[in-house]
């Protein structure tokens, strides 16, 4: 019997929910394509589409505002067990304790529901945010209701009405981060519920496999390479020195999109407001367009684009978000990608319980 390392290339289920297609460089939730949803939908309207199957009405658009606004603010409960965390404990473990402490009598319920998959969704920004200001020494930003999602994110961190550019800059990114076929962590909160068990276990899992590098790591890389370049000035002399050395210039190319990746090109468009308002965007900008150009040069027929990292750290590194939240915030955007195939697994469920192949020595004698 043949192995695959890794399941890659394996088909482990059918789904209703969202299309990576890496050849085209397609990316499409529940029949729309992503980039498009990005650019002129809100947070709140697309994940409507991926928890509903259809873009809601104005009427079910403001039912799901006010509902989510409803479950933004922490019980008092998960207030005491985040406090009670030691400094040490990494964000993201700190989302999975307080996802499993939700998991409450009344909460652990099968099957899961789509209220639950809002509640979450309305959680992590408030958990994220109120976590990182009790360890800068913050006073707490209680959540305001009349703020969409992205923008009360932004106001919970930072305690001040955020800028409209970059609310549809963080609108788009969170949009974007949302559904991403059956990657590791999908597959993992999948395989949870698969037995029956609640969403927040299935969460946790999810959480628990994008912790982790290979998956959900934040693109600091690309935030190292644009701060070490620093200015206009110094992008070709730089990129340069990397190319002639043989290096890699982060941010350019991806392992799936053999074309150009559709959540760079989104973000691209929604970003065009913060050009010549914010002096590191634009010197990302500038670093974009030279590396294009000598990536070209040094490699040519390669069709090096730009990818979803590179803006994603462009976009975070001009709304000042600390680089021990960008994976954190990534998942705050991914739940919503997660409740939907979790409740797309309840609706069909079929335990996940594959087979492998014994490598190990047998013992002596006949059975």
């Amino acid at each position: 019997m043949a192995t695959v390392s890794g399941l890659e290339g394996v088909v482990a289920g059918e789904t209703e929910i969202g299309l990576v297609d890496g050849e085209k460089g397609y990316l499409v939730y529940r029949g729309y394509r992503a980039k498009e949803l990005a650019i002129s939908r809100s947070y709140e309207e697309v994940a409507y589409l991926l928890w509903n199957g259809h873009l809601p009405s104005s009427e079910e658009l403001e039912m799901l505002k006010l509902e989510m606004a409803a479950a933004r603010a922490m019980p008092e409960y998960l207030c005491r067990i985040v406090d009670l965390l030691p400094a040490s404990v990494p964000m993201m473990l700190v989302l999975q304790s307080s996802v499993a402490a939700l998991g409450e009598q009344g909460n652990a319920t099968w099957p899961p529901t789509l209220r639950q998959a809002v509640r979450l969704t309305a959680l992590l920004p408030t958990i994220i945010a109120y976590r990182y200001r009790r360890l800068k020494g913050l006073p707490i930003v209680n959540p305001l209701p009349e703020l969409g999602h992205a923008a009360n994110y932004l106001y919970m961190l930072n305690g001040q009405i955020p800028q409209e550019a970059h609310v549809q800059a963080l609108s788009a990114y969170l949009i974007l981060c949302m559904e991403h076929g059956m990657n590791a962590s999908t597959f993992a909160g999948r395989v949870v519920l698969s037995t029956e068990s609640d969403m927040c276990a299935a969460v946790c899992g999810a959480i628990g496999a994008m912790k982790g590098p290979l998956h959900g790591g934040a693109p600091s890389e690309v935030i190292s390479m644009l701060a070490d370049i620093g200015t206009k000035e110094r992008a070709e002399p730089w990129i340069r020195e990397v190319l002639d050395k043989g290096g890699k210039i982060m941010g350019f190319g991806h392992r799936i999109y053999k074309t150009k990746d559709p959540r760079a090109e989104a973000l691209k468009i929604a970003t065009e407001e913060m050009i010549g308002k914010d002096p590191s965007f634009d010197v990302a900008i500038h670093v974009e367009h030279t590396a294009i150009r000598l990536l070209e040069e040094y490699k040519p027929g390669r069709r090096l684009f730009t990818n979803v990292e590179f803006y994603a750290a462009a976009i975070l590194q001009a709304l000042e978000l600390d680089p021990e939240i960008f994976t954190p915030t990534f998942t705050s955007g991914r739940i919503v990608g997660w409740t939907s195939h979790i409740l797309e697994q309840a609706a069909n469920n079929r335990i996940f319980r594959p087979q492998s192949i014994y490598t190990g020595p047998m013992p002596e004698g006949e059975f």
